[in-house]
């Protein structure tokens, strides 16, 4: 059973549960998945349910900083708790060793020079950390090996 699929057969398990929050943010995945098909006439499978559970949680993880500047813990809380039922449709995440690791292997191939080959880089990690990894801490991670030429 592909994520599709299981997405499909969680919305009903929360209908019938009465998991109203869990609903919801299934609902918004799904419609979501639904846009981009119309917008970017993109097949939706495993890849695009991936995108758009990364793109959602970031968006969710900027809301938790504004909340957090707001003192409002309540919406933290509830906020937090969409994030961990959006991680459940991610690959398992990669460690800090692995991701280490690959990045070695892309410096290995690219062999930058500068701050300037950034891009080369990130053009080369990006495939493989999708969904696997947070991209903003592999870019931090890149932007200090380059530091470090």
């Amino acid at each position: 059973m592909n994520l599709v699929e299981t997405l499909d057969k969680e919305i009903i398990e929360a209908m019938k549960a009465h998991e109203k929050d869990k609903l919801v943010v299934l609902r918004t995945i799904k419609a979501t998945l639904k846009q981009e098909l119309i917008d970017n006439k993109k097949e939706i499978n495993d890849e695009s349910l991936i995108d758009v559970v990364t793109k959602q949680i970031k968006q969710r993880n900027e809301s938790i900083k504004e909340f957090a500047k707001g003192n409002r813990s309540d919406l933290i809380e509830k906020t937090e708790s969409e994030i961990k039922i959006l991680e459940e449709y991610l690959p398992e995440q990669l460690s800090k060793e692995e991701i280490d690791k690959i990045i070695d292997d892309i410096f290995k191939e690219v062999k930058p020079e500068s701050q300037s080959d950034m891009g080369k880089i990130m053009k080369e990690a990006t495939p493989k950390f999708k969904g696997k990894a947070n991209m903003q801490e592999v870019s931090l991670i890149i932007k200090e090996k380059l530091s470090n030429l």
